[in-house]
């Protein structure tokens, strides 16, 4: 019996667009009584107030109170514990999956997910559709002539463009293999990829290197034989806005989207705003302030185009050219900019294959390997075989000017060298699990079976020129590149425009886009056990902001106030989200444009100001300003107590 299409179903997503694309496949797929929220608090009085709903999708990653504080929350409450509850989370990895329904969720489907699959995990949260658990696969189909029939799964992007090759040559009888036949499954998104890994519905896959890793952390029986593709991807920033000195600025509070939590996009985003001084992540996790969303990735312009709030995306290509050929974006660096020649896509077939079927295993190894050659010699010939194999329905508008460009671009993909290196790898897994804390650690070397690309690559990897115009990847390993782009890139200037205010007879200088604007004195109601810098909270314009004194924050004397203290209205992150704060200085004198060259570095000492709120000491006519990093500023234990306290 099918879920009723007229049951009321509360949707809890923070993201105005993607709350608006869900609810728009809630539509696709019957159901139109949808009550939205934009977090967990706002999901709570939703709950409270409405009294008959029926079915709660949340996401996870939302400031105030996040998808599995809700959940526990419904199930500890008795009014609301039977209430089904389905988490569409960009935590896709397994991982996090378990954990969501350790904690209460009758089912979670992973962002982006298509109409069918939000259906699916539906009616499992009914329990009208059990989950279906990972099954040993019954084989592939063989042949008189004795081929098997391999099932390889893709998406629409360029990184799987030498298995089009090879289809279209093998479609054209330019190729015919002795041991196999092939049928290419593209799909919408990466979920359903792994999801088809992992039940045994394809036979092998091209696919994201840290989502194989994931999957075979968890005893998916996969083994990875290749490299799909190296390079390939591109960061773009949004059109709107104003990209100026200091940059950093540009990217601060605002969403940036990525194609797959488990992704080298992710890494590679989190490096790159890392070394800009940026604290990029999902929001309730960290304080953050540059917060990463999992969006489809052929959907990626749509939401930069409709969310201003959105600062860009990394993804591969052709995506990030086309929103730039249509206007919406700014190309920002390729991700050769950062680590050259990196792996990102991997081929992958379930053990049973290898193990039944090996001689297919290899040739088509060897022929995939050929056909990346193909691509760099007939990149005209390339281009028009992308357009057909990557859009075949004419929905994304691919051009082959557009293909063309992206597959000659001297610092973009490359399909010519294929062999899997496994320190490329363990590179990969080091920083996302021992910086960014995600994914589980797997001996590399029993992921990956390298015997068939010894034969197709003639035993290992070629020698590479270095990329046209890349300084940042030296000749070296994966992390001897990345530690390069650490040491050579200046991203964090901080060269810009900052508000000058007086303590006293210092100058300090706050980053003029992180201020919202300048008031003078308010009444401030006191709240009781605060520390002693904090004089309370103020209403401006029905909106409650928590105010510190900066005199007492910084350990000076309290001052009276004046005709000249005023309250500055800051922006600043912490782990629910971006939030409003009011700092009293005794003045406010000027906005200067600081140049990189006035600036030096904080001291060891001479400064009672912990010298990581410092981003350096200004040398100006009027004199020396200290600049100061609202975001560190704010994030002391005693910030943190006090958010908690509010």
């Amino acid at each position: 019996m099918p879920v009723e299409p007229s049951i009321k179903i509360l949707l809890v997503e923070d993201a105005a667009t993607m709350r608006k694309m869900e609810a728009r496949i809630l539509n696709q797929i019957g159901f139109t009584n949808i009550v939205e929220a934009m977090d967990g608090d706002d999901a709570v009085t939703k709950l409270e107030a409405a009294g008959d709903v029926q079915l709660v999708i949340s996401d996870w990653a939302m400031p105030h109170r996040d998808g599995y504080a809700l959940v526990q929350w419904m199930r500890a409450d008795e009014r609301f514990r039977a209430i089904p509850f389905l988490m569409a989370t960009g935590h896709g990895d397994k991982e996090y999956v378990a954990k969501a329904r350790a904690g209460g969720a009758n089912g979670v489907v992973a962002k982006p997910f298509t109409p069918d699959e939000l259906k699916a995990a539906i009616e499992e949260a009914f329990g009208i559709r059990q989950a279906e658990a990972p099954t040993a696969s019954v084989g592939p189909k063989v042949s008189a002539e004795g081929k098997v029939h391999l099932k390889l799964a893709h998406i629409q992007i360029t990184d799987h463009l030498a298995l089009g090759v090879l289809k279209h040559q093998m479609v054209t009888g330019r190729k015919n293999p002795a041991h196999f036949s092939l049928e290419t499954l593209c799909m919408p998104s990466w979920n359903p990829v792994q999801a088809a890994l992992e039940k045994g519905e394809v036979d092998g896959a091209f696919i994201l290197a840290p989502a194989a890793m994931d999957l075979f952390s968890y005893q998916v029986p996969i083994r990875l034989v290749l490299f799909a593709h190296r390079n390939g991807s591109i960061c773009v920033r949004n059109r709107s806005g104003k990209y100026v000195k200091p940059y950093q600025q540009f990217f601060k509070h605002k969403t940036f989207y990525i194609p797959h939590k488990m992704s080298i996009h992710n890494m590679l985003a989190h490096m790159y705003f890392t070394q800009m001084g940026l604290r990029p992540g999902v929001a309730g996790k960290e304080a953050v302030n540059v917060l990463f969303d999992v969006v489809p990735p052929i959907a990626m312009p749509e939401f930069l185009k409709e969310n201003p709030e959105a600062c860009g995306f990394l993804v591969a290509e052709p995506i990030g050219s086309r929103a730039i050929a249509a206007g919406i974006a700014e190309r920002q660096f390729l991700s050769s900019e950062i680590w050259q020649e990196h792996p990102c896509c991997v081929v992958v077939f379930r053990e049973e294959i290898i193990r039944q079927y090996p001689a297919a295993v290899q040739e088509f190894t060897n022929l995939v390997v050929e056909s990346g050659r193909f691509i760099g010699q007939h990149i005209d010939e390339a281009a028009e075989i992308a357009v057909a194999f990557l859009d075949p329905q004419k929905k994304l508008g691919l051009e082959v000017g557009l293909l063309r460009q992206v597959l000659s671009d001297p610092a973009g993909i490359t399909y010519d060298d294929l062999y899997p290196v496994v320190e490329d790898l363990e590179t990969i897994q080091d920083y996302m699990v021992n910086r960014m804390e995600i994914g589980r650690t797997i001996t590399v070397a029993d992921f990956v079976d390298r015997r068939f690309a010894d034969q197709a690559c003639g035993g290992g990897p070629t020698s590479r020129r270095p990329t046209a115009g890349v300084e940042t990847a030296a000749a070296g390993s994966g992390a001897q590149k990345l530690r390069a782009f650490e040491e050579s890139q200046k991203l964090a200037s901080r060269e810009g425009k900052y508000l000058i205010f007086g303590l006293g007879e210092e100058r300090y200088g706050l980053g003029i886009l992180d201020v919202r604007e300048i008031i003078g004195l308010l009444p401030i109601h006191e709240l009781p056990a605060m520390p002693p810098f904090f004089k309370g909270v103020i209403n401006l314009r029905d909106r409650v902001i928590p105010v510190l004194d900066l005199r007492l924050k910084f350990g000076m004397a309290e001052a009276a106030h004046t005709s000249r203290t005023c309250i500055i209205i800051v922006e600043v992150s912490g782990k629910r989200g971006s939030t409003l704060m009011g700092l009293v200085v005794d003045t406010v004198s000027e906005v200067a444009n600081i140049k990189e060259e006035q600036i030096e570095a904080a001291p060891a000492f001479g400064s009672d100001l912990d010298t990581a709120m410092i981003l350096g000491m200004a040398k100006l006519k009027e004199g020396v300003t200290i600049l100061l990093d609202i975001d560190r500023l704010m994030q002391t234990d005693e910030m943190v107590h006090l958010a908690a306290a509010m």
